[in-house]
């Protein structure tokens, strides 16, 4: 580690930070950034704020203990937009990041006002038929360039509905990692879609509209074999889902929701 703070701010946040006396230390003590978990590797904090010229702001703050390693878990994570970005997958935007001299770090995104995480539209009755295509294409899109998330849960996918529109994001974006060598790319991919399924099973959506979903994730990769790539993909399911288990019971509070 170098021998001073370093708070990185995209150019347009720049005047905000100013106005509300937002420095590197600041983004762990601050009185409007209010944690809302807290778990061992981080914490989730939202900052809500009313400007001098009575706009509103809300910002997601992620902040990491102190840690000796290089890259920092905030480094990772920006690398992860970089990559999503060079991709042209959408995804929120990055407002600042950086770290302290003892080691802590953060990461500070744009709020997406107006969008919900898709297994809660789901959860409340949205019709899949209408989700299926673009949370499909946006896995393809994510794989046909190289990448993988790591983190592939409907939770992850953020949902704007407008009309007959419907625009996706990515979120959690601090494992999205460039996919590895021929050998274990497909194993990476599999555990993606797996997520994916896995996660599908705890909202109304039907078996047929998860084949069919994989389906037209299928045509868009070039791929074949749909029922050996499912049975591939539950296979892994049943694995997450042991684990999702014993994740649940060690830290009850990890996948409490961000508030409102």
């Amino acid at each position: 580690m170098s021998g001073s703070n370093v708070l990185n701010v995209t150019g347009a946040y720049q005047p905000i930070f100013r106005e509300l006396g937002i420095d590197a230390e600041a983004i762990f003590d601050h009185p409007q950034i209010v944690p809302w978990r807290t778990l061992s590797d981080r914490e989730n904090c939202t900052l809500d704020a009313t400007l001098i010229d009575r706009r509103t702001v809300r910002w997601h703050v992620k902040r990491h203990p102190a840690t000796k390693r290089s890259p920092t878990p905030a480094e990772k994570e920006v690398k992860g937009f970089r990559l999503l970005a060079d991709a042209s997958i959408p995804a929120p935007a990055m407002v600042a990041w950086g770290r302290l001299t003892d080691g802590r770090n953060f990461v500070i995104t744009e709020d997406l006002a107006g969008y919900k995480p898709a297994d809660k539209l789901l959860a409340d009755g949205f019709d899949f038929e209408r989700l299926r295509n673009p949370l499909a294409e946006l896995a393809a899109k994510l794989h046909n360039n190289g990448l993988h998330h790591r983190d592939l849960y409907l939770c992850h996918f953020f949902v704007k509905v407008d009309g007959d529109s419907i625009d996706v994001k990515l979120i959690d974006v601090a494992r999205v990692k460039k996919l590895p060598a021929l050998i274990t790319r497909q194993r990476w991919i599999v555990k993606d879609l797996a997520q994916f399924w896995f996660s599908s099973l705890s909202v109304p959506i039907t078996e047929q509209q998860r084949e069919a979903w994989l389906a037209r994730y299928m045509e868009l990769r070039g791929e074949r074999g749909l029922i050996p790539f499912k049975r591939a993909i539950e296979r892994k399911v049943a694995r997450i889902a042991k684990h999702d288990a014993k994740l649940r019971r060690k830290q009850p509070g990890r996948n409490i929701s961000i508030p409102k």
